[in-house]
């Protein structure tokens, strides 16, 4: 059903030509695709980025997906083997456990390593009691070819070596931006294995060219390339100065719980922060997750000390929904009192939000001066 949005007959639709050919730079204002010599004032490179295949030990001798390939599957694997504990790995970890298959997540560091420790672990949890095998901190060494066109990954922990034998093999180590065969040399752009060199603004090193989404590095989800397509659209036809601003985009983690974030996180904040003020409240204190049994989970909001939010993280049901307004907050740069003037409806889980916003408050009942203001009203009855 959605297919048709992003499909070539919309676009010529609209007016746009389409040419279905691999473009590469010729110089600094020409690029050719096929037969096709393009000259433009601008141009804009969304090239996007493909798996990131790691140089493990024995990968030329095994079969294995990654989350461009996973979906082509149509068995059942008996056990699936993840090598990589960041949200494509979880999430596909979760749910091939719901569908069945046994699961096993190798992770060199932390898993949801990205996110907020004290509240992964509330996802965490959740995935390991539903029987997914989460192994941090484990490095693997090589890759071998198994019984029955299986795969026996050699992995090291602690120094000790240990085999690992599954089914399936996906690889969720991240992504690499899509910047081979492109020619950049020649347009004067420069660019490293991260990705394209961009300014604020998404401009490349050649003022003509724009990079925007995953080939320009940093945060590599779908809702940031149309971020960065309305900046880099305001600045070629309006001649507007708009500039990236890493610290408003959320992103969203689609386990169950899901782990939802924007802004800072707690370390980052006491990093850019002499004091910061840590808001929770647990989706137990709330009447509609009681409801719906969904009492797993916890809002954490961050706050300078004039009250300014600098961050939020939830995790627990509807969490991606319930961070568009964190989302709001930051970008519109408010204070937590805005989000406690507000009504939310009862019963919902987004009350949750405004009661850590409450939080805020409570040391300031214990002041003394309030008590005393407080005694002198009441002698007006």
């Amino acid at each position: 059903a959605i297919a048709p949005n992003d499909s070539v007959e919309r676009f010529t639709g609209l007016g746009v030509r389409v040419i279905s050919e691999a473009g590469r730079f010729q110089d600094e204002k020409t690029v050719v695709a096929g037969k096709y010599s393009i000259k433009a004032r601008r141009f804009v490179i969304a090239t996007g980025s493909s798996a990131f295949i790691p140089p493990i030990p024995g990968l030329d001798s095994v079969s294995y997906l990654t989350n461009e390939t996973l979906f082509e599957n149509t068995e059942k694997p008996e056990h699936l083997i993840i090598i990589g504990g960041g949200p494509i790995g979880l999430e596909m970890a979760q749910s091939h456990r719901r569908l069945g298959a046994r699961v096993t997540v190798i992770e060199m560091q932390r898993a949801f390593g990205k996110d907020d420790p004290e509240l992964t672990a509330i996802a965490l949890d959740q995935i390991q009691r539903e029987g997914v095998d989460i192994r941090e901190h484990t490095k693997t060494i090589r890759l071998v070819p198994g019984a029955e066109s299986g795969v026996d990954v050699i992995v090291e922990k602690d120094g000790v070596e240990e085999t690992v034998s599954g089914s399936h093999l996906l690889l969720a180590t991240g992504r690499i931006a899509n910047v081979n065969g492109l020619d950049l040399e020649k347009a004067g752009i420069e660019y490293s294995r991260k990705g394209i060199v961009v300014d604020k603004t998404m401009r490349t090193t050649n003022r003509r060219v724009y990079a925007i989404g995953d080939v320009a590095g940093g945060l590599q989800f779908t809702h940031v390339a149309g971020y960065h397509a309305g900046l880099v659209i305001r600045s070629i036809l309006f001649r507007l100065g708009a500039k990236e601003n890493r610290t408003i985009i959320p992103w969203v983690t689609f386990t169950d719980p899901e782990v939802a974030h924007v802004g800072l996180g707690e370390d980052d904040a006491r990093k850019a922060h002499k004091v910061i003020r840590i808001l929770r409240w647990p989706y137990s204190e709330n009447d509609r997750a009681q409801a719906e049994r969904k009492t797993s989970g916890l809002i954490k909001v961050i706050t300078d000390k004039k009250g300014r939010i600098l961050g939020a993280t939830i995790v627990g049901h509807g969490a991606g929904e319930m961070i568009n307004l964190w989302a709001l907050a930051l970008t519109q740069q408010l204070k937590v009192s805005a989000m406690t003037g507000y009504i939310p409806p009862y019963p919902t889980m987004t009350e949750i939000g405004k009661r850590a916003a409450t939080e805020y408050y409570k040391p300031s009942l214990k002041n003394p001066w309030l008590h005393r203001v407080l005694w002198f009203l009441r002698l007006f009855g």
